[in-house]
Order: C-alpha cells, then sequence, then structure tokens
C-alpha cells in the first residue's frame, strides 16, 4: 500500500514523487516509456527552457486562458524556488533573452538527472514501462491503479500527470483524458499549440532554414487584427515557425477551418515608412548602376532577395537608377507587409503544448485534489491550462507538482 502513486514521469510526476516522499510518504512512480522525463529531453531544443525570470503575475498572464487556476500553485512554488532547488541539486541556470532560464550547462538531461536523483535519495520506487490503464476508486475514494498489463496498485492516493496529445513520439497520446472522463470528470476538447504553421504560398518553401530576428508578425482573421508579435520567426519547407510563430499559433488553432487567416510580416518594423523610403534610396543611390536584384544586400539577407524581387513589381534586371518613385514606394509597402496565408498547422506531432485538457472547474486549485473523486490529483499538461513559449508551461508543471507533494 503507498501513500501516492503518480502516474507519468515528467516534469510534474517527477516533482511531486521527490516532494511527496521528502515529507516521509511511501511513494510510487509509474512510467510507461523506458525512461522517465522523455519529454522534458526535447524541450527548448535539447536545452530545458525550465522557466522564465519575471514576476508570477506576469507568469500568470501568459496563460491566456485558465492563469488563475495557477496562483496557488505559482505563489507556493516560484520560479525563483525552481531555480533554487536545481541548485542545490548542483544545476546552475541562466537568463537568456526574454528572460527564459536555461541550465547554464545548455543540457536538458541535467534538468531530468537531477529530478532523478531527487526521487531515488528520496526513496520513490520508479517502475518503467507500466502503462496505467485505469484507476481504481470506491465510495469516490481512489483505491489504486491498474497497468495494461494488468499489475494492481494499491495507494490512498493517485496523481494523473500524464502530459497531453503534444509530441506522441514521447508517450503523449491523450490516455489521460480517458481515464479521467471514467471518473467522471469533463474534459475539454484539445488542440495542438505552439505548433508550427503551414502556409499556401509556394515562395515560402524556398526560405526554409532562413531565420528572420527582430521582425513583426501579425495574425489578421477576416482581415482584421487580432494579434501581434515582435521578435525572431523561421521559415520551414512546409511553412513558418519560430518563437513570434509559436505564440500567435495559440490563436489560430481556434480559427482554422471557419475563417480566412494571413500573417503580416514586417522586416523592418523599427523604421517608419517614411526612414524605410530614405533607407532605400540611400542604397539605390549608392548601387545606382546595378540591377534591381543585385541592389538589396544592405538591406535584406540574401536567400530572402530573391524572394521580394520576385514579389515586387520592379523587373529584376530593372537598372536602379531607372525605378520610379511609385515602385519604390510599393517596395517599401511589400517589405512591411509580406503576406502569408495559413492553410493548416503541423499539428500534435510538431506541437510543444496541448490546448485543453481536464476542466480546471473540477479541480481545487490549492491542492489539485479533484472535487469529484477523493485522493485523486492531477498536475501538469493533462489539466486545461496551457500558456505561450518562454519557460511558463514547465514552471507551471513545477508548481503544481510540488503542490501535489505537499498534499497528499
Amino acid at each position: 500500500m503507498y501513500d501516492l502513486i503518480v502516474v507519468g514521469g515528467g516534469a510534474a510526476g517527477m516533482m511531486a514523487a521527490g516532494q511527496a516522499a521528502t515529507r516521509g510518504k511511501k511513494v510510487l512512480l509509474l512510467e510507461k516509456n523506458e525512461q522517465v522525463g522523455k519529454k522534458l529531453l526535447i524541450t527548448g531544443k535539447g536545452r530545458c527552457n525550465l522557466t522564465n525570470d519575471c514576476d508570477i503575475e506576469e507568469i500568470i498572464n501568459n496563460f491566456p486562458d485558465n492563469g488563475k487556476f495557477l496562483y496557488s500553485s505559482l505563489y507556493t512554488f516560484s520560479n525563483w524556488q525552481l531555480r533554487d532547488f536545481f541548485a542545490k541539486l548542483g544545476v546552475k541556470t541562466k537568463v537568456e533573452r526574454g528572460n527564459r532560464v536555461f541550465p547554464t550547462s545548455d543540457s536538458a538531461h541535467d534538468i531530468v538527472s537531477a529530478l532523478k536523483k531527487f526521487m531515488e535519495e528520496n526513496g520513490v520506487e520508479i517502475r518503467l514501462n507500466s502503462a496505467v490503464e485505469t484507476i481504481t476508486v470506491k465510495n469516490k475514494q481512489v483505491t489504486g491503479v491498474q497497468t495494461k498489463d494488468k499489475k494492481i496498485y494499491f495507494a490512498a492516493n493517485i496523481l494523473l500527470a500524464v502530459g497531453g496529445k503534444a509530441y506522441p513520439t514521447t508517450g503523449s497520446s491523450g490516455d489521460g483524458y480517458d481515464i479521467a472522463k471514467e471518473l467522471g470528470h469533463r474534459v475539454i476538447p484539445s488542440k495542438p499549440s505552439l505548433v508550427p504553421l503551414e502556409v499556401k504560398e509556394d515562395w515560402a518553401p524556398k526560405l526554409q532554414g532562413l531565420n528572420l530576428r527582430n521582425v513583426t508578425a501579425t495574425l489578421v482573421i477576416d482581415g482584421a487584427e487580432k494579434k501581434e508579435e515582435f521578435g525572431e520567426m523561421l521559415f520551414t519547407h512546409f511553412g513558418v515557425s519560430g518563437p513570434i510563430i509559436l505564440t500567435l499559433s495559440r490563436d489560430v488553432v481556434n480559427y482554422l477551418g471557419r475563417h480566412s487567416i494571413k500573417l503580416r510580416i514586417n522586416l523592418k518594423p523599427a523604421l517608419s515608412l517614411e526612414q524605410l523610403d530614405n533607407r532605400l534610396q540611400r542604397d539605390f543611390a549608392k548601387y545606382s548602376r546595378k540591377q534591381f536584384k543585385n541592389s538589396l544586400g544592405d538591406l535584406l539577407p540574401s536567400k530572402l532577395i530573391p524572394v521580394i524581387v520576385q514579389l515586387s513589381s520592379i523587373p529584376a534586371t530593372k537598372f536602379v537608377n531607372q525605378i520610379t518613385r511609385k515602385e519604390r514606394e510599393e517596395l517599401v509597402d511589400l517589405l512591411t507587409n509580406l503576406k502569408l496565408t495559413i492553410t493548416g498547422t503541423q499539428g500534435f506531432k510538431r506541437a510543444i503544448v496541448t490546448v485543453g485538457g481536464i476542466d480546471t472547474e473540477e479541480i481545487n486549485p490549492s491542492t489539485l485534489e479533484s472535487k469529484l473523486v477523493q485522493g485523486l490529483y492531477f498536475a501538469g499538461e493533462v489539466i486545461d491550462v496551457d500558456a505561450y513559449t518562454g519557460g511558463f508551461n514547465l514552471q507551471g508543471a513545477f508548481s503544481m507538482g510540488y503542490v501535489v507533494g505537499n498534499n497528499v
């Protein structure tokens, strides 16, 4: 008989298991994969953006729908406490652009190793390749779990922390939703979020691998501006990705299939239209005897120039000193208003997080215990809470795991 069984060995699960064990609880962690922390290992491109160095209110604001649900969790175990937690386990951290926090080693393996150490030193029993099929309940009180290989384990408390549907190769299959439904919980339909976007334009794949910094992307729904992001984006063989695109994707998934969705890219947001026009005039004066296609090297990345030339109204071989004012003004508009038509996303296979999950209305935000079943807890992505990029999702998972570990 265990005090706590944790179903899922991700960020929330490992934190909860270790924290409960520090309080003398007998804890069993069941993980369906052959290793714990499989999704953690690929976060932040293998560097693990574990939190964000901003104040708690800003973290909450980066959870667009249900951020207030995490109020208690984040104030109980903050981002500063999380960094101190890992420091005590020998993992130093650093702050990068956008207040993103990474291990100094730039290795997600160090984060997973530290969490394993935390659990093992406190006596957590870890069983791998153990997929849970059902949680057993009697008189609205959990009694244990049954795995898919028909093994039964008994416990007074159970934490369901199996993640959502994002990155199914890491074991996130959405099976936690089915388990929760069987126990009477409402599950909000899931969608992929923080996901690369597919576009219609055939010139976009020609820019595959081009990373643009300090640009502005504006999401336009049915002709109306919805949201704007400034920062970094990446062109891919299917469309666009990168931090600002992933952030905008959170809104895109809500409109797909029912609305016209476009992206408007401003390649030079630091310049006003007049300033950009003046800049072009200076460059054109400098390269007055060259053809148009050879005059943009000071202004744009070389890979982008043929596309801009193709999309402009100016013939590629036209000499710069023959370009009219009207053509130049149209070029300014193109550089500040590069349009892309969104046709879809790369789905759960490339999504970082899941929108949707177990309804927060049926979970006690102070303890994360189910309001329907005594001794049943939820934490992490399986709950209907999701944030933008920047380390917020992982911070939420760690904070929730800590709260469960303290309350069982």
